[in-house]
C-alpha cells in the first residue's frame, strides 16, 4: 500500500487553503478609506494654518490600521493648553493640558470611541520611547467645520502629541513637527 500516492493533491489542497486564509487576513487587517468630504473656506480669522481647501475633497476614515505590540504611526505636534492649537478642551476629561504633560490624541480608529481615553501608550521614535497618556481623537471621520478648527480630517496613522513627548524622545525642536514612530498599549 502507498501512503504517499494521494500527497500530491493533498499538499496542493492545503496550499490553496493557506493562500486563500492569508488573503482574508490581509484584507482583514487593511483599512479603507470610509468616504470624502468636501472641504469649505473657513470664515476670516477662523483657521490659522491648515485650513480646509474650499472644494478640495479630503478622504475620511472610520478605522487605522490593526494595533500591535509594533504599530507604525505618523507622529505630529500639538498644544492641548487653553488656547493652543487643540482648539478645546480634550474629549477624555473635558480639560485642557500642559504642553509639558505627555499627552496625545490618536486618529479616530485607534482613539476606538474613546476606549483608550486616560489609558497610557509607549511611543518609539528617535532611538528613544516615552509613555504618554491618551487624552483626546485627531477626527479621521469629519473635519473642515467650526468643531474641527476648519482643520481636514486627520489621516488614520496618526498619533498628536505635547512638546513634552517630542521633548521626550529627544528631537531637536526646530525637527518637531512630523516623524514616524511606532507605538503600543502601554502595560
Amino acid at each position: 500500500m502507498n501512503i504517499f500516492k494521494g500527497f500530491p493533491t493533498i499538499f496542493l489542497f492545503i496550499c490553496f487553503v493557506l493562500i486563500i486564509t492569508d488573503c482574508f487576513m490581509v484584507e482583514a487587517d487593511t483599512c479603507k478609506p470610509s468616504g470624502k468630504l468636501r472641504g469649505k473656506k473657513p470664515p476670516p480669522g477662523q483657521c490659522d494654518s491648515n485650513c480646509c481647501e474650499d472644494g478640495k475633497f479630503y478622504t475620511t476614515y472610520k478605522c487605522s490600521p490593526p494595533v500591535s505590540s509594533h504599530t507604525k504611526g505618523k507622529l505630529t505636534i500639538n498644544s492641548f493648553a487653553a488656547g493652543g492649537e487643540g482648539g478645546g478642551p480634550s474629549e477624555c476629561d473635558n480639560r485642557y493640558h500642559s504642553d509639558d504633560e505627555p499627552v496625545v490624541a490618536l486618529s479616530t480608529g485607534w482613539f476606538s470611541n474613546k476606549k483608550r481615553c486616560s489609558k497610557y501608550i509607549t511611543i518609539h521614535g528617535n532611538g528613544k520611547s516615552v509613555k504618554a497618556k491618551v487624552v483626546d481623537e485627531c477626527d479621521s471621520a469629519k473635519g473642515c467645520d467650526s468643531e474641527h478648527g476648519y482643520q481636514p480630517p486627520c489621516p488614520n496613522n496618526i498619533v498628536d502629541a505635547s512638546k513634552a513627548v517630542w521633548k521626550a524622545l529627544g528631537v531637536p525642536e526646530n525637527d518637531w513637527g512630523l516623524m514616524d514612530i511606532y507605538w503600543s498599549d502601554a502595560n
